[in-house]
């Protein structure tokens, strides 16, 4: 059993909501020991059972074949996002105006390169391998780029946490 931080996209927004208990129901039904959540927008901590994402398409089928919704499911241990954390490319100034969102998979040059060409204002975003790093200038209530286009242009799924979220799930990993 390894510790992993599992994150689920777009969460508790709009018609998708999965209570935490039910999400720590479901884990533990998959084989995962000792789950518990971080406030009700899809952060669940446990320790899993075999490999890794075998464990998140499981949750992924697991979620929509009881909500009738799908929901992509991206986790780390908490030594990668820790590394994560440690390589933010950008000066922070506000944690809450500061975001990572946990990529599925490394993006292509070329994906990036197209993302690139989005206009972002004073806002910045940078991958780093598998992880997409923003700083919002005013905070993510009002963003100059539009990051749902360049997660789009990037071509992998991805869901983002502010800096406080991702130092409190790496306090709450171990």
């Amino acid at each position: 059993m390894t510790t992993r931080i599992v994150l689920l996209r777009a969460v508790n927004v709009g018609p998708a909501q999965l209570p935490m208990a039910q999400l720590k129901e479901i884990a533990t039904e998959l084989g995962a020991t000792d789950p518990r959540t971080y406030i009700a927008s899809g952060n669940l901590l446990a320790d899993v059972p075999g490999d890794a994402a075998t464990f998140d398409r499981a949750l992924e089928q697991a979620i929509e074949a009881r909500f009738g919704f799908f929901r992509d499911v991206i986790s780390r241990t908490p030594d990668e996002v820790r590394e994560t954390l440690a390589a933010h490319p950008f000066e922070v100034i506000e944690p809450k105006y500061s975001y990572v969102s946990f990529l599925a998979g490394t993006p292509t040059a070329a994906a990036i390169a197209k993302a690139e060409t989005y206009e972002t204002g004073d806002d910045r975003w940078q991958v780093v391998g598998r992880d997409l790093h923003i700083r919002y200038a005013h905070g993510a209530g009002r963003p100059a780029m539009k990051s749902d286009a360049i997660g789009k242009a990037l071509g992998v799924p991805g869901t983002a946490r502010n800096l406080n979220t991702v130092k409190k799930l790496i306090e709450l990993g171990g």
